[in-house]
């Protein structure tokens, strides 16, 4: 599925979209109505649950950044990628690993996050 990488870049866009009215927007065209997201930190069902979690993430690391951590590895209608988040032009503070599977419309359906790299508290 060639096309699902630019899925995941709108996908990492959207969680660093501070407007909350494009990112709304944003979601309402990449996810589905029902998308389930579920990381280690968040178990969420819907556009706007999902909203909330990156509202929540943005405020929590300020300043910070998502961007992509290698190529996306897609078949059918499911992908796995690397994520991080840190400052442009520094090493990551955070890794982690998702898959995304999309819908019949090419939505996203389901997110599973899992985080492979975290500072210690």
């Amino acid at each position: 599925m060639s096309d699902f990488g630019s899925v995941i870049e709108r996908y990492l866009a959207i969680w660093n979209e501070t407007d909350p009215v494009a990112r709304r927007a944003a979601i309402g065209e990449t996810f589905s109505e029902t998308i389930l997201y579920v990381d280690p930190f968040a178990a969420v069902e819907g556009r706007e649950a999902l909203d909330a979690v990156i509202g929540a993430a943005q405020q929590q690391f300020a300043g910070l950044v998502f961007s992509s951590g290698g190529p996306v590895d897609a078949h059918h209608d499911q992908a796995r990628f690397t994520w991080h988040l840190g400052r442009p032009g520094e090493e990551p503070l955070v890794v982690g690993f998702d898959v995304a599977e999309r819908d019949a419309d090419g939505r996203i359906a389901r997110v599973l996050g899992f985080i492979d790299r975290a500072p210690a508290h």
